[in-house]
């Protein structure tokens, strides 16, 4: 099936179960022809079959694949609980676009198929997962459960997300992280999507609330969404234009040349300084351009599960 297709003819991500297993799947295969071909077996719950073993579970649509013979895991149980906390701002629906496709996301649209791609995975391995979604209010908890009607509730939400943009919602992550940390009682691998703008930034209280997260031995990784060209570099053609701040409604004329470069020395500065302080309180920062696919993030979710125990 063509995804680009399906996000066309259904408007949006009204399929994010589809869209999520598709891109998933996409993973699963290259992973089988990458550095990282070692997690698959464990990925796709699937272990090699051993000679002698009953041949009732072996699955063979992956033999034909893969050329390998597999058998399905039924009996293991895991034990991993995960969290994903979204950044439902209106910095976060930015850039403006009328319609969404996988070659053009904005950070709340790459935001929400990277978490049903992640829940995607959960489930493949009986792992549950738990939900918040927070702007200048605290808009949705759910607690970690396994089962697929909450599955589906979750993508649910996630689809009303994209549905219903955010207008003129400013952040308030500080108060909603110290709230979302108190909720989550048993310890968690916790992924935190944001863009990390809020009008009255404040570090230390940021990370305030990050530690807070991390009380009961969480892990918390912050997956940093952000547009590189236009965030990072500020690549806009130098005609006269208008920024407006989409939160605050604060606006400036400018010419882009005339700050294109000390613009991109302060936020340098910025990205420097909030790696350096997440790797002070061993928090885990993956920057996420929203131009570039999800391999970064199931990889990451791979490689830290392997370190959680």
């Amino acid at each position: 099936m063509n995804i680009e297709k399906e996000l066309h003819e259904t408007g949006g991500f009204l399929n994010l179960d589809l869209l999520a297993r598709q891109v998933v799947e996409g993973y699963i295969s290259g992973m089988h022809k990458s550095p990282f071909h070692g997690f698959s077996a464990e990925f796709a719950e699937h272990k090699i079959y051993n000679s002698g073993e009953s041949t009732r579970h072996i699955d063979w649509k992956l033999f034909a694949k893969t050329d390998k013979l597999y058998t399905r895991r039924y009996e293991e149980e895991t034990n991993l609980r995960c969290h994903l906390i979204l950044d439902n701002s209106a910095s976060m629906h930015y850039p403006k676009l009328k319609s969404q496709s996988l070659s053009s996301l904005n950070k709340i649209g790459f935001s929400v198929l990277a978490s049903a791609c992640l829940m995607e995975i959960l489930k493949r391995q009986r792992d549950a997962v738990g939900a918040s979604i927070y702007s200048d209010e605290f808009e949705f908890y759910a607690p970690e459960k396994s089962s697929e009607r909450h599955h589906h509730m979750l993508l649910d939400k996630l689809n009303a997300i994209l549905q219903n943009p955010s207008k003129n919602k400013t952040t308030d992550t500080y108060t909603y992280l110290h709230q979302i940390a108190e909720k989550l009682k048993r310890r968690s691998l916790i992924f935190l999507f944001t863009d990390m703008f809020q009008a009255d930034a404040d570090e230390e209280k940021l990370f305030q609330a990050l530690r807070h997260l991390k009380y009961n031995r969480h892990e918390v990784i912050l997956f940093h969404v952000i547009d590189e060209k236009r965030e990072l570099n500020f690549d806009f053609e130098n005609t006269p234009r208008r920024f407006t701040d989409v939160e605050t409604g604060a606006e400036v004329d400018l010419y882009s040349e005339n700050i294109r470069e000390n613009y991109k020395n302060a936020v340098q500065e910025y990205l420097k300084d909030l790696q350096m302080q997440c790797a002070k309180y061993r928090i885990k920062y993956v920057e996420a351009d929203i131009n570039k696919n999800f391999d970064n993030i199931m990889t990451t979710y791979l490689l830290e599960k392997q370190k959680f125990g």
